[in-house]
């Protein structure tokens, strides 16, 4: 590690340890002081120009600056710790960092990581749900995660008892890869009985988590690690879990972050199946019963014979349809946009729009923003 990259991560984390800091301070700290260093040697009138960034906290950051030395030993010692246990930090503006991750709205600055990233992870699905699963919830799982796995989808999860260990290991057994977001630090493993998934995994993927070593498992980690596992894919899938599961969090920080979610639906007798059918319901997520309804909504052609040979249904279209469609592309367009070039009126698009997204040929984003399937 150069000096000058060993001098950045001692201000960045010390940053993060300052209370009241956080990814989202950061970057506007930085849009100002270009080096973090710099962040510490300034005045409060500067401090106080960046958004976010009020008098009390501004003491705060400067009155700190007393301790860098404390945080200079903490990375060494870090460091040394990590290289024991074959770990590294990642910077979000480093080459390796998960590209999907950077682009959610509260990306982590750190992670520290244990295995590698490959160009394959960016064709990513999270697979989640409860600690306590039914027979129904494990066969699903396995079954999602190897055909994921056989179409070279790189599987991610949380490495908890229940599904997320159960979707890890359907992955490893089909010689797959897959990634585990966890709530602690690395040198912390939780559940200790999956000690084996958790090196098998760090050798045919990646363990990651943006809590420093030494970090215990505590409740309140595991809601900011699930922004994570959904930001790392292209979407979640939701096996079995409450209306109060934390898979159901991590479906939340999918939708938020403009991911797709997919439920497996369940017996509306069982707890289980409380949050998927839930999903459904309200038109969160898209009901799905084999790895290939995700391939084919993600337009994952991964094999020949998913997706893309896979032919459409034909309909007839109204003029109006046709219209929409010539003016739509696989570039996301705005309805008052699509109304002008269209010559439409806005309700008279939306009503269209909306039977087009029936035929499956249009996909309506947020915002009212429409695009071309």
């Amino acid at each position: 590690m150069t000096d000058e990259r060993f001098g950045k991560l001692v201000y960045l984390i010390h940053l993060l340890n300052i209370d009241g800091i956080g990814p989202l301070k950061i970057f506007s700290l930085l849009s100002k002081f270009h080096n973090p260093k710099d962040i510490f040697h300034t005045n409060i009138s500067r401090l106080v120009e960046v958004e976010g960034i009020n008098k009390n906290l501004s003491n705060r950051i400067l009155n700190s600056a007393h301790n860098i030395l404390q945080s200079k030993a903490k990375l060494e010692k870090t460091l040394s710790a990590l290289s024991k246990i074959n770990g590294r930090i990642i910077t979000y503006w480093d080459e390796d960092y998960p590209e999907l991750l950077r682009r959610i709205y509260y990306p982590p600055i750190l992670l520290y990581a244990i295995g590698e990233f490959s160009e394959s992870d960016k064709n990513s699905i999270a697979i989640v749900g409860t600690r306590m699963p039914t027979n129904y919830g494990k066969q699903n799982a396995e079954m999602f995660a190897q055909d994921l796995a056989l179409n070279n989808i790189t599987v991610v999860s949380g490495m908890a008892r229940g599904i997320d260990s159960t979707a890890h290991r359907a992955t490893l057994k089909s010689n797959g890869r897959t990634i585990a977001v966890i709530g602690s630090g690395l040198d912390v493993i939780y559940p200790p009985e999956n000690k084996k998934l958790f090196e098998e995994i760090c050798e045919n993927g990646a363990v990651i988590s943006e809590y420093e070593l030494g970090a215990k498992p505590d409740a309140q980690n595991f809601p900011k690690r699930n922004r994570i596992i959904s930001g790392l894919c292209l979407g979640s899938l939701i096996v079995e879990t409450k209306l109060n599961g934390g898979a159901m969090q991590t479906a939340a920080y999918a939708i938020d972050q403009n991911r797709e979610v997919f439920a497996i639906p369940g017996n509306i007798d069982s707890k289980q199946s409380e949050g998927p059918n839930a999903l459904i319901q309200r038109g969160e997520a898209k009901l799905v019963t084999k790895a290939e309804d995700i391939l084919i909504e993600l337009n994952l052609r991964i094999k020949p014979e998913i997706g893309k040979n896979i032919p459409r249904p034909s309909f007839d279209l109204t003029l109006f349809e046709q219209n929409l469609l010539n003016t739509l592309s696989n570039q996301p367009m705005h309805i008052d946009e699509i109304a002008t070039t269209s010559s439409m009126s806005v309700s008279d698009c939306l009503v269209n729009l909306l039977t087009l997204e029936f035929k499956g040929l249009v996909k309506q984003l947020p915002g009212k923003m429409f695009v071309k399937c």
